[in-house]
């Protein structure tokens, strides 16, 4: 069959548009992982193995569930003034040095009863991720409050994290990092928020003070109070905030190495939870550890401030870098008791 130079040229263009367009198609049709590590302050006491089992599971695990960055909750250790406990729990997170994003911020345990970060500011201090692409910036000259970014299926995100009973300072300066990045999802961690049946005295504070406030907070997790608990609550914009609580430690040898993932399925506007412990490699499938979650992430979201993941594709914001550069393609299953060999996603 004879081709016209003119149908022959169409389809080199077509086929270049396809090239081109392929990464981004790919990328905004991504699912992926937050990962939620809550009051391991038992483990850096009594059972550090079981902390560096965590962190070890989670960057075996980084590649095939395409896990973008790990959220600490606050309570690294039980006793803020023991420094092997803060060894214990550097140890523990230098696993995911180099491998998976990750934040921390101070529980009550990692104060002194006159709120004193000594041993916090030694091992977890800014310098430790200044020079890292996924950091933001933090507080004044400690790492108490901080923000980190990361961008998944085109989507830009902070992870706010706010120090145990953030005061009127910290929460002036979150107010203005997420109002300097409007169009960032922003996920707030603090480690007191949540109770197990409703917001605790001080998610109510945080909530009517700070959350409110902004229509592109959707969601806070939070430790502290032992057990889980999720809710949905509002924002003075209609907006939807979900917010969950995970604390494990009142499970036997200080939770047995339990921790949550947040699985995002923009093409489904679902995000999965799920508990796993990597020390007992299983799941806990009871109501409250496994649920899902509505989320809009796809065209038509309501909150007119952010642009839907089909309408942008960008590895930058404000600046800084916020994202893996690891491709989405050729992730593996998600098999969680296997770890695959030279799975080392960059940041």
């Amino acid at each position: 069959m004879r081709v016209s130079r003119r149908d022959a040229l169409r389809w080199i263009v077509l086929g270049w548009i396809a090239a081109v367009s392929a990464p981004a198609i790919a990328a905004a049709a991504e699912d992926f992982t937050v990962v939620l590590l809550p009051d391991t302050q038992i483990y850096a006491e009594n059972h550090p193995e079981t902390y560096v089992a965590q962190t070890e599971w989670i960057k075996c695990r980084a590649a095939a569930d395409n896990i973008k960055i790990v959220i600490h909750l606050g309570d690294l250790v039980q006793n803020a003034d023991a420094e092997q406990e803060w060894k214990n729990a550097d140890r523990a997170h230098r696993v995911l040095d180099g491998h998976v994003p990750y934040t921390v911020l101070p529980g009550n345990h990692d104060m002194t009863e006159d709120r004193q970060t000594l041993l916090y500011d030694k091992y977890f201090p800014p310098s430790r991720f200044d020079n890292l692409p996924f950091y933001g910036g933090h507080e004044g000259e400690t790492n108490r409050n901080n923000y980190c970014f990361f961008t998944a299926a085109g989507m830009n995100f902070m992870v706010l994290s706010l120090e145990f009973a953030p005061a009127e300072p910290a929460l002036q300066w979150a107010d203005a990092v997420v109002a300097a990045h409007p169009d960032h999802r922003v996920i707030l961690a603090t480690h007191a928020y949540l109770g197990v049946g409703a917001l605790a005295e001080e998610g109510l504070r945080i909530h009517s003070r700070f959350v409110r406030k902004h229509a592109n907070v959707f969601l806070v997790v939070c430790g502290h109070n032992i057990g889980v608990n999720h809710q949905t609550n509002s924002n003075d914009a209609g907006g939807k905030v979900h917010e969950i609580l995970c604390d494990y430690q009142g499970f036997p040898n200080g939770g047995d190495g339990w921790l949550q993932t947040l699985r995002f399925v923009p093409c489904e506007n679902k995000i999965h939870v799920e508990a796993y412990s990597p020390l007992l490699k299983k799941y806990n499938r009871q109501p409250g550890h496994a649920y899902t979650l509505e989320y809009v992430m796809s065209a038509g979201s309501p909150c007119s401030c952010l642009t839907p993941y089909r309408a942008r594709c960008s590895t930058r914001a404000s600046g800084f870098r916020v994202g893996s550069r690891r491709p989405a393609a050729g992730r593996g299953r998600r098999g969680r008791g296997r770890c695959r060999p030279g799975s080392r996603p960059p940041y």
